[in-house]
């Protein structure tokens, strides 16, 4: 933190703040609804999952779309106006009286969906070698947000029922409107658009990139079988005699412990170079674990929840970081986009598998299920290239015809280091993808100045 200067530090905070409490009130129905939904009309397992993983569908569908009305209404409307979107379907979720209700509610909350508009503030107002910290911190965020909601979700709906849950919910997409109203900074420069925003022209060849796509399949399946885990860990936890009001107690341990166990890990991964040893004993782990559940007993159910959660902490941290390093030059913003919106459609198909196998087939064969799920993760996984670590700058360029553009892409990518190169006309900037210990800056400054002249 101490060389980010006064604007970031004060960008890395609030929108921390602002993502973090809009993911817990997401986060807060995971260990409860189970429990606590059963007094609603309509009420069954199947209705379970499709309101847990509701706000996954509309969130997949609306993330890459609100991401580019912000680059031409402005960051702080759009997300003023998801928040607002968020806090009313909290507000029909908390007053609903049958589950088709707070489906409707959870389909809202996800139409909020401004995750893009967030990250591509933080990257407006962010110097480009201090950007990666304060995504980081964003993202740290969220591992926060998701440990804290798994404590407080069961104390409130004890106190204040699942509606309680649902209005506090609405008072944490209230206070994050204020802090983007009132704290968040307001951009004056914004961050080369195809860094951080979706492009329209990219997104076909993101789809076809065979490496990407690895990466949002696996993102897609890990909350796939985190949202269909949670359809029946909370009636488990009951029916092995752990109140409601007790299932803090429970979570708060497990994730602690899984997060003291996944640091080691990705120091391990990042010093000796085990990135793809270590992304693979991961996705084992979360088999281990679906296999653990299909075992009695309520040590076997706290070792499965802790190897879950340890995989789980270790490959929601390392997905989106390699999705960053393999997406070529220039299509980092598609890549992400595409990310974002994996993840949450596999959240939204989680609820819908968990609900409809639970209901039809029992826990043991939800287990099953994403075992096998995660065993076919695996086999993907195997083939999974990781490229060595690489800087990308992002360069001003003035040329005006395509000629000129593959002229200078070609001189460019003779430099010593460069591994990518992408020009966009429209923008009038270069992308670049290089290895920091042969680079030389000045000498690719000197060529496009040279280009331009």
């Amino acid at each position: 933190m101490h060389q980010l200067n006064s604007i970031e530090k004060r960008a890395a905070i609030a929108l921390a703040l602002v993502f973090s409490s809009r993911m817990l009130g997401l986060f807060m129905l995971l260990p409860v609804f189970a429990l606590y939904g059963s007094d609603l009309a309509g009420f069954s397992p199947m209705w379970i999952g499709l309101a847990i993983g509701a706000y996954g569908l509309t969130q997949a569908i609306l993330q890459i779309p609100l991401g580019w009305l912000s680059d031409r209404i402005g960051r702080h409307k759009v997300m003023l106006g998801g928040l607002a979107v968020f806090a009313l379907g909290s507000v029909v979720a908390a007053l609903a009286d049958s589950v088709y209700m707070v489906t409707l509610g959870r389909v809202l909350q996800g139409a909020g969906a401004v995750a893009g508009a967030i990250l591509a503030l933080a990257a407006d107002l962010t110097r480009e070698e201090q950007r990666p910290k304060v995504m980081a911190i964003i993202g740290a965020s969220i591992g926060l947000s998701f440990a804290v909601a798994m404590v407080l979700g069961p104390l409130l709906a004890k106190f204040a029922g699942l509606s309680g849950v649902f209005w506090a919910t609405a008072v944490l997409a209230c206070s994050a409107m204020l802090i983007v109203a009132f704290i968040v900074p307001r951009t004056v420069s914004k961050a080369p658009m195809a860094d951080t925003l979706a492009l329209p022209q990219s997104l076909g060849a993101m789809l076809k990139h065979r490496q990407l796509l690895q990466l949002d399949i696996g993102v897609m399946l890990l909350h796939l079988m985190l949202t269909a885990m949670f359809v029946a860990l909370p009636t488990l936890l009951q029916g092995y005699g752990l109140a409601p009001l007790k299932h803090w107690q429970f979570y708060l341990p497990v994730l602690l412990g899984s997060f003291v166990l996944m640091i080691p890990m990705m120091i391990v991964a990042m010093r000796k170079a085990q990135e793809k040893g270590f992304f693979m004993l991961a996705v084992a782990l979360l088999i281990s674990a679906m296999l653990l559940l299909m075992l009695s007993g309520f040590v076997a159910l706290s070792c499965a929840l802790l190897l879950f959660f340890i995989g789980f902490n270790f490959l929601e941290a390392s997905l989106p970081a390699l999705v960053s390093r393999i997406a070529p030059a220039g299509q980092r913003g598609s890549a992400m986009g595409i990310y974002s919106s994996s993840q949450f459609f596999g959240a939204f198909l989680g609820g819908v598998v968990g609900g409809a196998i639970v209901q039809h087939f029992g826990y043991q064969a939800l287990f099953a299920v994403l075992a096998v799920i995660g065993l076919i993760w695996l086999l993907v996984a195997n083939t999974l290239t990781i490229p060595p670590r690489a800087q990308r700058l992002s360069l001003a360029v003035s040329v005006h015809t395509e000629l000129q553009a593959n002229q200078l892409a070609k001189q460019l990518t003779a430099l010593a280091g460069v591994q990518e190169v992408t020009l966009l006309l429209a923008e009038q900037r270069c992308y670049l993808k290089v290895s920091s210990a042969h680079f030389d800056t000045a000498q690719a400054q000197a060529v496009i100045a040279a280009a331009g002249a």
